[in-house]
């Protein structure tokens, strides 16, 4: 890559960050804990956001969710019909949201009277991982039926998350997916990394997962 671009590069990432900051200070200051959602495409992350905000509003905690895609407002309506006060980003073709687009989300919604934050980002794992959003930790969803390797080939992503979710271990057998490899996958690229397997579809970990996630949720 020719020095000008690295340079150009740079000063986005930069400037990403500086913002980020700023947004990460509002969030703690506001008591308002922030989840980074990433993923590849289908990796049924829309579904497991859907069940977990349902669970967080029936224990009391008020949720608010910006979602990130590249055209479509699909998702966004679904988060909303499940009680979470929701905002849609369309990027237009970018492949990932940043600091940037999160500072003019907030105008849209009422974060500041929330808990919980979630930002489901573009459904992809490369751009994302470069890209700060204030958050308090990333979370990636790898679902069994995208194989046991997607660790070892996006490992700046799963290097880069706090927690990692198996998505649709309902579908595991059918697909043949290997756990103990996906498993030992995960873990050599992020060994402190912290782990669940879920299906949304069946409700299996999820309340370990919502266990740990209302665990950090500081007091209002």
């Amino acid at each position: 890559m020719k020095p000008k671009i690295l340079a150009i590069r740079k000063g986005i990432l930069e400037d990403n960050d500086r913002l980020a900051y700023t947004l990460r200070t509002k969030f703690i200051k506001n008591n308002v804990f922030v989840i980074n959602v990433v993923s590849s495409p289908g990796s049924g992350k829309t579904e497991l956001l859907i069940v977990l905000i349902k669970q967080l509003i029936a224990k009391g905690f008020k949720v608010s969710a910006v979602v990130g895609d590249l055209e479509t407002d699909n998702d966004a309506k679904r988060l909303f019909a499940s009680g979470a006060d929701t905002y849609q980003i369309n990027t237009n073709g970018n492949c990932h949201l940043d600091a940037r687009m999160i500072e003019k989300s907030l105008k849209n919604i009422l974060w500041q009277n929330s808990n919980i934050l979630f930002i489901e980002n573009v459904g992809n794992l490369v751009c994302p991982a470069s890209y700060d959003l204030g958050e308090n930790i990333r979370m990636v969803v790898l679902s069994t039926t995208e194989g046991e390797d997607k660790p070892l080939k996006y490992p700046t992503m799963f290097n880069s998350a706090d927690v990692c979710v198996i998505s649709k271990m309902d579908l595991a057998d059918a697909v043949e997916f290997d756990e103990k490899t996906a498993v030992q996958n995960v873990h050599n690229v992020s060994p402190d990394i912290k782990l669940f397997k879920t299906s949304a579809k069946k409700d299996l970990g999820i309340r370990e997962l919502l266990d740990s996630i209302v665990s950090l949720i500081p007091s209002k």
